[in-house]
């Protein structure tokens, strides 16, 4: 599919260009702020999972730049906004880059040396696997995912804090809902309008971080699998079974956006230049580092007849 047939086909692919997005999902968090004010009194947030950085720039537009602009701003009362990934990904103002692994908890400890000992706000993860198609293996690591993510969580983000994170819907969504439940009193699935109508795509916004009395974050793992069953028997597998029939859970469900807004899964006529045609934009900001760049130059050089490709060979230090 060409740019121009993918420009008319989804909107907020072609808007996020035009508006200087580097990826159409900014649209998701700026649509989910619109329905549950996110940022208000926020001055410490945390960006997991963060490139290639379009909801850092949402955090950079929304916090930063208006504290930066106003008349009375000092350096020391900015907002701090730190981003995390194992991909490098190109600078933002006022976004302080930290390449490391979300499950870890040094990385933690990195994020609170830049907050000053002190824990953040609110804590954002557009993060996701490779999808395999099969939607049951696709829900299952992605809550996955969003555990490994609760696990820094833990760690950084301030009693009364907000979480807010993108999930895959199935029929083990009740078990992951549950499982939030235990740290947020406030847990809400969302759909944004910029978020297609075909995707299992959703996100949890989860509201007034409350960890469990005396709730230690090295025993996180152990607290989860007790949600596996009724009665918090250890030797259960962590299971949603036992919440069907009597015990269902009934989860919030909330579509964010403009109802009158673009649809995501319409195509719409792409505007026309004074001379009548399109002319369409590059990517705002292409990946400078994405994981396929080796195997695309193992691919150009076996083409090229280059001998010795073995020396591209994948550098497990790199």
């Amino acid at each position: 599919m060409g740019k121009a047939s993918r420009d008319k086909r989804d909107i907020y692919y072609r808007k996020a260009k035009e508006e200087g997005w580097r990826a159409r999902s900014a649209f998701k968090l700026l649509q989910i702020d619109e329905e549950f004010n996110i940022f208000e009194g926020v001055n410490r947030v945390v960006d997991l999972c963060a490139a290639p950085g379009s909801w850092s720039q949402v955090l950079s537009r929304k916090l930063y730049l208006p504290a930066k602009l106003a008349p009375d701003s000092k350096d020391g009362d900015l907002p701090l906004i730190v981003a995390i990934d194992l991909q490098p990904m190109a600078p933002i103002e006022g976004v302080i880059q930290v390449q490391g692994d979300i499950t870890n908890a040094r990385t933690a400890e990195v994020v609170i040396r830049h907050f000053d000992g002190c824990k953040a706000d609110l804590v954002v993860c557009d993060g996701a696997p490779d999808v395999t198609g099969l939607h049951d293996m696709d829900e299952f690591v992605q809550s996955q995912l969003i555990l490994a993510g609760l696990t820094i969580v833990t760690h950084i983000l301030k009693v009364g804090g907000k979480f807010i994170a993108k999930i895959f819907r199935g029929k083990d969504t009740s078990l992951l809902y549950c499982q939030l439940k235990l740290f947020f009193t406030e847990v809400t699935f969302a759909k944004p309008k910029s978020s297609r109508n075909s995707s299992i795509e959703a996100f949890a916004v989860c509201e007034n971080y409350s960890p469990p009395e005396g709730f230690n974050e090295k025993d996180l793992h152990r607290l989860l699998e007790k949600v596996g069953s009724p009665s918090g028997v250890d030797d259960l597998d962590c299971s949603s079974g036992w919440l069907e029939g009597p015990n269902k859970v009934y989860i919030p469900f909330l579509a964010c956006g403009d109802l009158n807004g673009y649809d995501s899964d319409q195509s719409y006529p792409l505007p026309k230049t004074a001379d009548g045609t399109y002319q369409s934009l590059e990517p705002v900001q292409p990946p400078i580092a994405p994981p396929y760049k080796r195997a695309l130059d193992m691919k150009k050089a076996l083409n090229q007849g280059i001998r010795g490709v073995e020396k591209l060979s994948i550098d497990p230090s790199s």
